[in-house]
């Protein structure tokens, strides 16, 4: 066994172990029968009807990307707050150009967001791009080279939205952390906020820059979704109720991370993350003001 592979394991059974530290803590969170929820329970497609495929009762969703279309799907309710997951398995092999979408949004020119983006490349180099959006302002992107290669199997993709701080999760590690420092001036997602997923064609910009196309000749891509229940206080519930600590996801233990937590994602942060724009001088000579606050 060379230097390398031995690093490559060695990584994989620490993240392996950290998952193992968390999961007793995100059983709580997850601990939601998935198999009772179908997709038409909670979403509805919206775009690419002809590239949608449901399978197993509803309990499984397939999109298709193709030259003629991509498609998608979003939550039939609007949210401000909760806990929302999915399990994916993204498009095998070489998916340059191909983006995987899993994301919650106001719309809209001033809309809030919050991103879970797989950029396709060549076979094993896929990477996550995770990113924030208020008032219509985004460029805060962080990549990251995942331990696992998603298109194998299903993982799942969780995203923690509450007043004190959004969390980003991959099988339940914690791989982006958003604070709401409004107290300091900072804007942080507040708007009513659907679930949407899609596949698309991003060649102009999410391979290389751009560089990278797609391979119509692998087409059509195909990427899969199960677990379609969201935990989440719909907008139409009273006013300011959606901050309330009714609701599990709003309760103190979910003001920030746990020790287990934040060890996981600490180690996730230095062994797999490749892109921090708080890092990236040649965009900001100054960091974002946030940037103190979230890293």
């Amino acid at each position: 066994m060379n230097k390398m592979e031995y690093l490559s394991i060695f990584g994989f059974v620490s993240v392996l172990y950290l998952i193992i530290r968390v999961d007793a803590r995100a059983y709580e969170v997850n601990g939601i029968d998935q198999s009772k929820v179908g997709f038409d329970d909670n979403y509805v497609v919206t775009w690419g009807q002809n590239n949608v495929l449901k399978l197993n009762q509803g309990k499984e969703v397939q999109l298709s990307l193709d030259h003629s279309s991509g498609s998608g799907f979003e939550s039939k309710n609007h949210y401000e707050s909760g806990f929302f997951q999915i399990r994916i398995k993204v498009p095998p092999k070489d998916t340059s150009g191909v983006v995987t979408a899993f994301y919650l949004t106001s719309k809209g020119n001033t809309h809030d967001e919050v991103d879970f983006e797989f950029l396709g490349n060549k076979e094993g180099k896929l990477a996550v791009q995770t990113n924030v959006f208020t008032n219509g302002k985004g460029n805060r992107e962080q990549k990251l080279a995942l331990w696992f290669d998603p298109s194998k199997d299903f993982h799942t993709y969780a995203i923690l939205w509450n007043p004190y701080q959004i969390v980003l999760y991959v099988d339940n590690i914690p791989v982006r952390v958003f604070k709401n420092t409004t107290s300091q001036g900072m804007n942080y997602p507040s708007k009513p906020m659907q679930v949407v997923v899609s596949l698309w064609n991003g060649e102009n910009w999410a391979t290389d820059g751009g560089k990278s196309k797609i391979n119509w000749s692998l087409a059509p891509f195909k990427a899969n979704f199960q677990g379609f229940n969201n935990s989440g206080c719909f907008t139409n519930a009273e006013k300011n109720a959606c901050g309330s600590s009714a609701y599990w996801w709003n309760t103190g233990s979910y003001s920030k991370l746990s020790d287990s937590e934040q060890k996981a994602y600490t180690n996730v942060r230095q062994k797999y993350m490749n892109y921090d724009y708080c890092s990236d001088k040649v965009r900001f000579h100054v960091p974002p003001s946030e940037c103190k606050w979230n890293n």
